[in-house]
């Protein structure tokens, strides 16, 4: 099949802004990548993001956020290609993710707020959003939809192989040795409980390196009480909204220790996903924005027990990668191709999806 050039566009759950990733791709084993960049949202969209989640507050907001949030995509796709020096006519298909404002798969409910037709109306090229939709309307989970992209990267590569994305939530693919040898499934909270935590407490949006978690100390007994909430013990497929976990338990602790405890419960999470592995992975690989915090990383070491590598050591861009992987989805679904397996959401059936917009 032909290679088709391709924008993906993700607005991830950490809140931190829009991920832009030029890629050219046939929507099966061949990518190749290109320009990247990320626009940070400013404060007080990132604000008003933030208070629509759980689709709380009045549909009239809602809309008015989604509207600025399509504008701020639109600017995105501009800012790409000024610096890959491409005109819009170069580009063949926008991969539209939107942001994730509700996600609640066992009501058949998920809703990602972003205008596909105003974002061709407003770049001149065609996109294609509405990833999720048709997975939970068939009885999957709608998430994570990266795994097939993660197995296309990751041809060649020795397994079993896991690839474990650390963003506002975080979500393992397990890839084994044969071509449908696909399990994914999201493990639990990953950076959005300590965003939210240093922010509510110190101002700043993340906690960069893992500075106060390293100052800190893990409260052990608050850690188990986080751990005992029942998802853990739920069979894979299955997936999170960025909400799903009451940190309540962490109130009581000092900004450092709240922060090291709440950062042992994003890797002790992931290891807890172990057991539901056809088999034990050779190594991790690490993207998302969690693969920079240095004290995260060093507690995922030591309580995986095997390597635990960024993915930029595999020469991908953990910054990228899951942009990336929405522009391979929307040529998937041009092609009428799935974008996601029963081992990936749960659905009973590989699921095509997406919904295409011309200018």
């Amino acid at each position: 099949m032909s290679l088709l050039t391709t924008i993906g566009l993700m607005s991830g759950t950490s809140l931190d802004g829009i991920d832009a990733a030029l890629i050219r791709t046939d929507g099966r084993e061949r990518v190749e990548a290109g320009a990247f960049l990320t626009l940070p949202y400013p404060d007080g969209l990132r604000d008003r993001l933030r208070a629509c989640l759980g689709g709380r507050g009045p549909l009239a907001e809602i809309a008015a956020v989604e509207r600025d949030l399509t504008l701020a995509h639109a600017e995105a796709v501009r800012a790409l290609l000024a610096m890959a020096g491409l005109a819009p006519n170069a580009v063949d298909l926008i991969g539209f993710h939107g942001h994730t404002i509700s996600h609640a798969p066992d009501q058949h409910l998920t809703w990602q707020i972003g205008d596909g037709a105003g974002l061709a109306a407003l770049t001149g090229i065609a996109v294609i959003n509405d990833f999720r939709s048709a997975d939970v309307a068939a009885g999957g989970q709608g998430a994570p939809l990266v795994p097939l992209y993660h197995r296309a990267l990751a041809a060649g590569l020795e397994r079993p192989l896991a690839l474990l994305n650390i963003g506002g939530v975080s979500n393992v693919t397990w890839l084994g040795a044969g071509a449908e040898d696909v399990l994914a499934f999201d493990t639990g909270p990953g950076n959005a409980l300590i965003d939210d935590w240093v922010w509510r407490h110190t101002g700043l949006r993340y906690d960069e390196s893992g500075t106060l978690a390293a100052a800190g100390r893990i409260d052990e007994t608050v850690l188990a009480a986080l751990l005992a909430q029942p998802y853990f013990r739920q069979p894979a497929p299955k997936s999170l909204d960025r909400d799903a976990f009451d940190p309540a338990p962490v109130a009581g602790l000092s900004v450092e220790d709240g922060t090291a405890t709440l950062t042992a419960f994003t890797a002790a999470a992931i290891a807890a996903a172990r057991p539901l592995l056809p088999a034990p992975p050779l190594r991790w690989l690490v993207t998302g924005g969690g693969r920079l915090n240095t004290t995260l990383m060093a507690m995922l070491k030591a309580r995986l027990g095997v390597a635990v590598e960024p993915v930029d050591d595999q020469g991908w861009s953990g910054d990228a990668l899951e942009a990336q992987a929405f522009g391979y989805l929307a040529v998937r679904s041009l092609r009428d191709l799935p974008l996601s397996l029963p081992s990936t959401t749960g659905a009973p059936h590989p699921v095509r999806g997406g919904r295409l917009h011309r200018p």
